[in-house]
């Protein structure tokens, strides 16, 4: 895959001519330069290939700044797209979901088949008074009920609020109440490494703390003992087999700006922000970057190894791939389960052609040798993803040398839940550095800048913007729009620019190379969790006053949480103790947020003003400078 080209360097890796010859996007430079300069004209043709109920009148209004509008006056439901418009084509009997159960029960559904389960359960929520513009929120493992229930709430102009099914108690509990949810979606429990998560206790513990919930419907997965209260609980099977869950039911013509789901993200003051995603221009985007950044074909079998509790799940498990009728696979369980072969056995069985996963589902693999891919044909492999964080350099080459065999280009992704879909990443046709993110998408302008806004030199890290408006962007903070400003918008107001969050550095080629976030937001295995949250959950507990959580880095997950606490007077620190923090943070966040370790310290590094000073921790860990001391109170 290495030619010589003007980049010399050995580090580039160019792509195979097999894929170039034949890729959706030929000319990269070419395109983006007019998706620049003609913008508008640009999003419009790609919007031309979805089906409108109504045409916009107005591609872009920037009359109320940062509150953009995209194809205002349009009518589109993103139903239309991934479902409707494929059952008048050859696609109708195309495979669209391929699902496998962890203990290894399969199951196929066409795009008819698809229509009618989401119709069917569209009529379910309608009986049980789901009205235009209400949230349902979905807590669930990776089953195909999950995208079904997504797919119901759109077809009615319902939104959806997804719940990642590891969370616990405290983060659904307070989701639902955030969202004012009426109905919630759940699941008896899931497989997780041949055990059961046990998800209906959690829910039936979070609607405890919920009033709002009236109606809750459980899908049986795992067939195990639960409660179910008289009047609010119900189960799936039983309603789907009611005569009022026929299989014919109307698409919702929706505005599009009318909003298709809230996605809450962990934000650095604790409390998580509900970002709202629309119909139009989500649909646009979602469907553009898909085809584009993965080269799709007709006849491919795409594997996005999220989980649809996060974005990347929405976007490139459900939405995205939908909407350009793809053959989408779905996998419920432990990529090393029961022995590290499970995703390779999968490649082979399904004849996978693209993968999309996370640089810690590609280290925690590669700790198990080449012996396990090498038992397996994955000769299917044309085109391999990476997304969640930067993916370092070692595990970008195993990824490319063992699972792509030399022969795969890999679409090393970023962007965010705001974003609603890819900002920064290659096309098959661009030649690839390994760690680098390479080239914006069309229509997207990024900079790195100083504190002062001004571009900073090559190979300088700066703060990473994104220059203009794109059709995939939140609309703005459910029940908070100042927030949405005053967290996106505010920093770079006069220029209007959004303001990513991120370090980043451009080198010499152009190529863009993201750090990491610059606020305190620690991404574990790819999910973000905000520091805050994790020191209010140690907070929680009767032994602690004050708690501050920082990320180091780790071979696996990419980054660990490492925590340190201030214990109440007459309180002794101990490793029991330690052990048994660390159990409630995991009790109150989900397993994820579960800390590395607890130090008990007698006092911890503050500005004047208050402010943990995070950053001095680390430093610490690290062992290296602390840096500029001279906000410290003592």
């Amino acid at each position: 895959m290495k030619t010589n080209d003007s980049m010399k360097d050995e580090n580039v890796f160019y792509p195979p001519k097999s894929i170039t010859r034949k890729a959706n996007v030929k000319d990269y430079e070419t395109v983006y330069k007019r998706s620049i300069e003609d913008r508008e004209g640009f999003w419009a043709d790609e919007a031309k290939k979805l089906k409108w109920h109504k045409k916009w009148t107005q591609v872009l209004d920037d009359s109320n700044k940062p509150f953009y509008k995209w194809f205002t006056g349009g009518k589109i439901n993103i139903i239309s797209n991934a479902i409707d418009r494929h059952l008048k084509t050859h696609r109708r009997n195309k495979v669209a979901i391929i699902w496998e159960g962890e203990p290894g029960d399969v199951r196929v559904m066409s795009y008819h088949a698809l229509n009618r389960e989401v119709s069917k359960f569209a009529n379910v929520l309608k009986s049980m008074g789901v009205k235009k513009g209400e949230i349902v929120t979905i807590y669930m493992p990776q089953i195909p009920e999950l995208p079904i229930a997504m797919l119901a709430c759109a077809k009615i102009g319902a939104m959806h609020s997804v719940v990642y099914g590891g969370f616990s108690v405290e983060a659904l509990a307070g989701r639902i109440s955030d969202a004012n949810s009426r109905v919630l979606v759940t699941a008896d429990g899931g497989w997780r490494r041949g055990k059961v998560t046990d998800l209906k206790s959690i829910a039936n513990d979070a609607m405890d703390r919920s009033p709002t919930i009236e109606v809750c419907i459980t899908v049986k997965r795992t067939g195990q003992e639960v409660h179910m209260e008289n009047d609010r609980d119900f189960w799936y099977s039983d309603l789907m087999s009611l005569p009022i869950a026929s299989p014919h039911c109307k698409t919702e013509i929706m505005d599009a700006e009318d909003p298709l789901f809230i996605l809450f993200t962990s934000g650095t003051t604790g409390k998580p922000k509900g970002l709202v995603h629309s119909h139009g221009g989500y649909s646009v985007y979602t469907s553009t970057t898909h085809r584009n950044v993965f080269d799709v074909k007709d006849e491919d079998r795409w594997w996005c190894a999220a989980d649809p509790g996060w974005i990347t799940g929405h976007s490139y498990m459900v939405y995205g791939p939908l909407i350009n009728g793809s053959t989408v696979i779905m996998y419920e369980g432990a990529p090393n389960h029961p022995y590290p072969n499970r995703w390779w056995s999968m490649v082979e069985k399904y004849g996978i052609t693209i993968l999309y996963t996370s640089p810690t589902a590609i280290r925690g693999l590669m700790r198990f040798g080449e012996q396990w891919p090498k038992r397996h044909d994955i000769s299917s492999l044309r085109l391999l993803g990476s997304v969640g964080e930067p993916i370092n350099p070692e595990a970008w080459r195993w990824y490319h040398d063992v699972i792509g065999r030399g022969e795969c280009p890999i679409m090393d992704t970023w962007w965010q839940t705001e974003t609603g879909g890819i900002m920064i990443a290659p096309m098959p046709v661009t030649p690839l550095k390994p760690g680098s993110a390479t080239k914006p998408q069309f229509g997207i302008e990024v900079a790195v800048v100083d504190e002062n806004g001004k571009d900073v030199k090559p190979g300088e890290e700066g703060k990473l913007v994104i220059k203009a408006p794109w059709p995939g962007m939140a609309r703005t903070v459910f029940g908070d729009p100042d927030r949405y400003v005053e967290t996106y918008w505010k920093e770079y107001e006069k220029q209007g620019w959004y303001k990513a969050g991120d370090s980043a550095r451009i080198d010499e080629d152009g190529y863009i190379w993201v750090i990491g976030r610059i606020d305190d937001v620690i991404k574990v295995s790819g999910y973000r969790l905000g520091t805050a949250e994790v020191e209010s959950a140690l907070v929680s507990h009767p032994a602690v006053s004050e708690a501050a959580a920082i990320a180091l880095p780790h071979e696996v997950k990419g980054n660990a949480i490492h925590t340190y606490v201030i214990l109440k007077a007459g309180m002794a620190g101990s490793k029991k103790l330690e052990e048994e923090l660390r159990k409630h943070v995991s009790e109150e966040m989900g397993p994820i947020a579960r800390p590395e370790s607890v130090s008990f310290l007698e006092s911890l590094p503050k500005t004047r003003s208050g402010k943990i000073m995070r950053r001095v921790l680390k430093a610490r860990a690290l062992g290296v400078d602390e840096g500029d001391l001279s906000t410290l109170e003592d």
